[in-house]
C-alpha cells in the first residue's frame, strides 16, 4: 500500500510540473475566481512578479509569465482583482521584463498549479 501510494504521489507531482497554469481571465466576481489578487504598488511587496506576455504559447510553467484570454473557458485560472491588500491571496507586481517574472514566496505556488 506504502509504495502504491509513492507511486500516485510521484506521478502527480510530474504531472503537475508541466501544467501551464499561466493563462488566466480576470472575472467580474470574487465568487466566480480561483483566487483574489491585488496588484502591489512596489515589487519588494509582491509575492509574485508577473510579466504579461504577447502570445499564449509564451505563458509556460509557473514562472509569473500570464497571458491573459477572452473567455473563462480558455483560462486555466480565473483570478479576480480586489480593492484592498487584505482581501487577496496573492499580492502580484507586473514587471516590464520577462526575465524579471517569478516567485518571491514559493509558499504560495499552489494557487497557480
Amino acid at each position: 500500500m506504502v509504495k502504491d501510494s509513492s507511486f500516485l504521489t510521484a506521478t502527480l507531482i510530474f504531472m503537475f510540473s508541466f501544467v501551464n497554469a499561466q493563462t488566466v481571465f480576470s472575472v467580474d466576481y470574487a465568487s466566480q475566481a480561483d483566487f483574489k489578487v491585488y496588484v502591489v504598488d512596489y515589487a519588494s511587496q509582491a509575492d509574485l512578479l508577473v510579466y504579461k506576455v504577447k502570445y499564449q504559447s509564451q505563458a509556460k510553467g509557473n514562472q509569473g509569465l500570464w497571458f491573459f484570454v477572452d473567455y473563462a473557458s480558455q483560462s486555466e485560472k480565473t483570478i479576480y482583482f480586489v480593492e484592498y491588500q487584505s482581501q487577496a491571496d496573492l499580492l502580484i507586481y507586473f514587471v516590464n521584463y520577462q526575465s524579471q517574472s517569478g516567485w518571491k514566496k514559493n509558499k504560495l505556488k499552489h494557487l497557480l498549479y
